[in-house]
């Protein structure tokens, strides 16, 4: 046993000798565990860390698992995939200190605001206003596609500061609190039925500068941290069947219980899916034992494009297996995962099936990660760009 894994499962004994994950209070089990360094092991000690190697944190959730602690929710998902990579890397050492452990703990949600309804892959084009006005910022604007904004308390949130700079200069990024007077949340109902994603309006909201991530100015270099970090996080979506859990093994699942077409074809069909999978799950191990603390690499774009792609594929082999059961609704498919004792959510496969069209555009489009790919990992020339499209300089200064 190294030396980093014997100080984690150190500090896991006196975890669970001084809480009992069974019956404390989430807040409370999570709050101790941030205070011994297993929140996120790679953090700086101090700040939820070890300062030690990322992997060991599989090490923490298991053996938390095992002894009863409530797994992590979607409301924790922005805070710890990638609020706490980008605070722990630029934020000050009092932003650290004020928001780290309440966003692992569960006590403050996160949402991004980035996408606007003009800049969304080009998020560099965003208009969102803020102007200096002695220790505070007046942030004045529109954000769209925020997922889970409408329960949030905090909000990463991107403006331009300087609109006489070219656009991916003069951006600052901020911890907007979504409780602040001018914060407008208003959801958007998706083809699942669903209103996971919402539109939020920025009427002059006043942003202290202590809620300022970073320099002002170095928006854009802080915001491709936090984007890093979550396409790392979205291509780790899938895996193998023998894990599980993921797209791959419901695929398996419907194979083996409820497959309307089991032909040659259809299962040549699977099994090359499995391997996709197995490999993008491999791709995304790779990706995270080379990131460094709160900071991966164009790594991450690999695994998301790849992700959102088998992920589709997977989904729709999911309904052809199906059949016309696939097609009758959530009802039906509900009363059926009742009878089967299936674990999950009711109406998965149809719904995953509608839902998984967004994953080649969330988090950076399909398209995107392959110029991120082609040029800063293959080396290949870059698109020509222009700084002559402008449309911010359009919006009226506040």
């Amino acid at each position: 046993m190294t030396d980093a894994a014997a100080l984690v499962q150190e500090r896991l004994e006196k975890l669970l000798a001084d809480v009992d994950p069974r019956t404390a209070d989430p807040v409370d089990v999570r709050g101790r565990q941030y205070e011994l360094g297993l929140a996120w092991v790679h953090f700086p000690e101090g700040y939820g860390g070890l300062g030690i190697a990322p992997s060991h944190q599989r090490t923490v959730e298991m053996r938390l698992a095992e002894a009863g602690a409530r797994a992590i929710g979607s409301r924790e998902f922005f805070g710890l995939t990638m609020a706490g990579p980008t605070i722990v890397t630029h934020g000050s050492e009092e932003l650290k200190a004020r928001l780290l452990r309440r966003m692992f703990t569960g006590e403050d949600a996160w949402c991004q605001l980035f996408s606007e309804p003009g800049a969304g892959s080009d998020l560099a084009g965003l208009a969102c206003r803020a102007v200096r006005d002695g220790d505070e910022w007046v942030i004045t604007g529109q954000k769209v596609w925020n997922t889970l904004a409408h329960i949030a308390d905090r909000g990463m949130l991107v403006a331009r500061t300087n609109p006489d700079l070219p656009k991916h200069k003069g951006l600052t990024y901020f911890a907007l609190d979504m409780h602040a007077p001018g914060v407008e949340v208003r959801p958007l109902r998706q083809i699942t039925g669903e209103a996971e994603f919402n539109e939020v309006y920025l009427t002059e909201v006043r942003v202290p500068d202590a809620d300022r991530v970073g320099d002002v100015g170095d928006g854009w270099r802080i915001a491709m941290t936090t984007l890093m970090n979550e396409r790392t996080t979205i291509g780790g979506g899938s895996g193998p069947p023998g894990r599980g859990s993921g797209a791959i093994a419901e695929a398996v699942r419907i194979w083996r219980d409820e497959a309307h077409d089991r032909s040659p074809a259809t299962k040549d069909r699977l099994m090359r899916l499995w391997v996709e999978a197995e490999a993008l799950r491999l791709t995304n191990i790779r990706a995270g034992l080379n990131r460094k603390a709160g900071n991966p690499g164009p790594e991450g774009s690999i695994a998301k494009l790849m992700f959102a792609e088998v992920n589709k594929r997977i989904y729709e082999l999911c309904v052809d297996l199906l059949g016309p059961a696939a097609m009758v609704g959530f009802d039906y498919e509900m009363r059926r995962a009742e009878n089967l004792g299936l674990v999950g959510a009711p109406g998965s496969s149809r719904k995953m099936f509608l839902r998984s069209r967004a994953n080649s555009i969330e988090g950076g489009t399909s398209e995107i990660q392959r110029n991120i790919l082609g040029e800063r990992i293959l080396g290949l020339p870059g698109e020509p760009r222009t700084d002559k499209d402008q449309p911010w300089k359009d919006v009226p200064r506040s």
